[in-house]
């Protein structure tokens, strides 16, 4: 964690909001964040861009990463939040409050930690009838001669020339800056990835009844709301 939270570091430095692959699912997830939230979370908040968003539907919201310049920048952009807090955190040490929030966000993180045991203090850390929202990448399928790898393979062609088309519309880039690329491509190395099926078999043994979705431009999302206990 200690060189993933350098490479952070190097990255908040270099980047900017402007439009990503990331930032392209926003809207998909927060039109399912329930009403009438009160407390919100959201683990590896990068320099706030989500977490800002979701506090313009939630009373609070709690924001966590491990890099104190995602940090620093996050709260410099987020003055005019009143309702966010930013934290200094790991997650995987971090210990959350049982039932304390009614949406848990994280976007492009799950993949640096394991997702199992994440997965499982998420959900102890849902209120019963909160949301989980989750985007992150996957791995694509290695044998290309099943279904799945074939429709990921497809869906990879077509990614490339819509990313391309998308950046330029949105920055006036066809890429992004030189220093931006070379600290992902440093940080990319280290990346593990599941396949799209290895989530979905974990999700139905935590999260029974969490909609899985494959995206273009090699990304998942897991929606679910945790069930209120029978009276």
């Amino acid at each position: 964690m200690a060189a993933i939270q350098t490479e952070f570091d190097r990255i908040a430095l270099v980047s900017d909001e402007g439009w990503s692959h990331n930032s392209h699912y926003h809207k998909l997830l927060l039109q399912h964040v329930p009403n009438g939230c009160r407390e919100a979370l959201e683990i590896g908040c990068g320099t706030g861009a989500f977490s800002r968003a979701l506090a313009e539907r939630a009373e609070h919201v709690t924001a966590l990463d491990l890099s104190p310049e995602m940090i620093r920048i996050a709260r410099s952009r987020s003055r005019h939040v009143p309702n966010l807090d930013f934290q200094l955190a790991d997650v995987m040490s971090r210990e959350l409050p049982a039932e304390q929030f009614d949406c848990i966000g994280s976007l492009a993180t799950l993949h640096h930690v394991p997702l199992h045991s994440v997965l499982l203090k998420f959900k102890e850390s849902l209120k019963p009838g909160g949301i989980l929202l989750v985007l992150d990448l996957f791995e694509r399928e290695r044998n290309v001669f099943k279904w799945d790898g074939l429709r990921d393979w497809l869906l990879h062609l077509a990614a490339i020339p819509l990313s391309v088309g998308l950046r330029l519309l949105h920055t006036g880039r066809l890429l992004p800056p030189r220093e931006v690329r070379a600290a992902w491509a440093e940080h990319e190395k280290h990346d593990l990835f599941p396949a799209v099926s290895e989530v979905r078999e974990l999700c139905a043994e935590i999260l029974p009844g969490a909609k899985v979705t494959q995206h273009l431009f090699w990304r998942y999302s897991i929606v679910w709301r945790k069930t209120r206990a029978k009276s």
